[in-house]
């Protein structure tokens, strides 16, 4: 009782010297502490709470984050004069702005209708955006208003995104009302928020979608829609998604590419190769395709990755293909990601004049780690570019150090080796 009636003294000292800092911090003891339901604290609530709020308009914006947890412990009784500051179009933007955060801890109608009521009057767009993010951090409680939100088109992208940031079943009903709204941000705020349920309502709707007029929402839908292989047979996706590819927006082009890959399957494979062999196909997009096919991780996807070399693409293209090989990590998958890569050494493609390619693909058959790369990798020692031979001598080691520097011995003890080679050998081993 003494500690607490000492601490009470002190704030009383602090806030008369405008001591914020040390104010907080006696503040946060009394109403963090152990000692916060004491009968003291309790009968002192009034007093704190005007205390704290002095701070919240007074302090910096350190003290003005710091207070904020005191407000929020302080309970409900804190609710009346945050909506007052709320509402006070003369308040310093930034104390509104804090009030409106600090509302939306607290899940209750007044709140509510507060924030609800700034969203439908204020012309500050900042004031706008937290009222919108503290109404989604309410949840499930505030779904009611904000769905009454819908029907004012001033109002309606906000609320949107009010319901996109509570992600509850509850709010798929109100979400579904705006799908074909006359704002494309409204439609494609919706779309992405549905997504996120496994509703029978919802696939349909995503379909719909794939052939709005504005860009994004096809955007959103073709992303929605990539999430759920699980219907892929049923809805028919990989037909449904391929004209996307072809999209006048290259970022749903893009983002098409990525959802057919995660169908995983052969017919997506198929039309993902013939976009990237099409010499109309920007660069951007071709690049995603290579990616999207090893995603895949199937045979077919590979393979068309493979067969891809063979027509006329870009030494940009040939990189990321060796890279993406290097990258692929199902088990099955590994010894056909090797071959490929060995076969792009043997057959002497061009893209194995080239330097950083050629590092690539030791730095890529490193990665897969199958035995039967030593004796290539131990070739590309011979070199002339000292990056290549670095690169080989890094694979080499990751492959497997002991097999590997036998090897590298018994080679260096070969008189009849070509002397580019004795010199690439003397390195690495040097270099173990």
């Amino acid at each position: 009782m003494n500690n607490l009636n000492q601490l009470l003294v002190q704030v009383k000292i602090a806030h008369d010297a405008a001591d914020w800092s040390s104010l907080i911090q006696y503040l946060q003891q009394l109403v963090l502490g152990e000692n916060s339901r004491h009968s003291e604290i309790v009968k002192n609530r009034e007093y704190i709470l005007k205390l704290a709020i002095s701070i919240l308009e007074m302090g910096d914006f350190q003290q003005r984050w710091e207070v904020t947890k005191v407000l929020t412990s302080l309970g409900n009784i804190a609710i009346l004069p945050l909506i007052e500051i709320l509402e006070d179009e003369d308040a310093e933007e930034e104390l509104r702005w804090y009030a409106a955060k600090i509302l939306g801890e607290f899940q209750h109608p007044d709140a509510i209708a507060s924030l609800v009521e700034l969203l439908k009057i204020d012309e500050n767009e900042e004031l706008k955006a937290i009222a919108t993010t503290a109404l989604g951090q309410m949840g499930t409680v505030a779904i009611a208003a904000l769905s009454e939100l819908l029907a004012a088109e001033d109002t309606r992208l906000l609320a949107v995104r009010s319901l996109c940031c509570i992600r509850q079943p509850e709010t798929i009903t109100p979400l579904l009302s705006v799908v074909q709204d006359s704002q494309a941000a409204v439609r494609s705020a919706a779309i992405e928020a549905l997504s996120s349920f496994h509703d029978e309502r919802i696939p349909p709707v995503l379909l719909i979608a794939l052939d709005d007029v504005a860009a994004t929402v096809r955007h959103a839908a073709v992303l929605g829609l990539g999430f759920r292989p699980d219907l892929c047979a049923e809805l028919d996706l990989v037909t449904r998604l391929q004209p996307r590819l072809y999209d006048f927006n290259l970022e749903v082009c893009c983002v098409a590419a990525v959802a057919l890959s995660r169908m995983s399957c052969d017919d997506a494979a198929k039309q993902l190769f013939q976009v990237l062999i099409s010499p109309h196909t920007p660069i951007k997009l071709q690049l995603e395709i290579i990616r999207a096919l090893s995603w895949m991780a199937t045979p077919s996807g590979l393979e068309y990755i493979q067969q891809a070399l063979n027509h006329n693409l870009s030494q940009t293209m040939w990189q990321e293909i060796v890279t993406v090989l290097g990258r692929v990590q199902k088990p099955q998958l590994t010894q056909q990601a090797t071959e490929i890569l060995l076969e792009i050494l043997q057959s002497k493609h061009p893209a194995t004049e080239i330097a950083n390619i050629k590092s690539a693909i030791a730095l890529s058959l490193g990665q897969l780690g199958k035995m039967q790369a030593i004796e290539p990798l131990i070739s590309l020692l011979a070199d002339p570019n000292p990056a290549v031979r670095l690169h080989a001598i890094a694979a080499l080691k990751n492959l497997d150090r002991e097999a590997a520097h036998q090897q590298l011995q018994q080679l260096a003890n070969n008189a009849t080796l070509a002397p580019d080679l004795q010199t690439g050998v003397a390195i690495a081993l040097a270099e173990w």
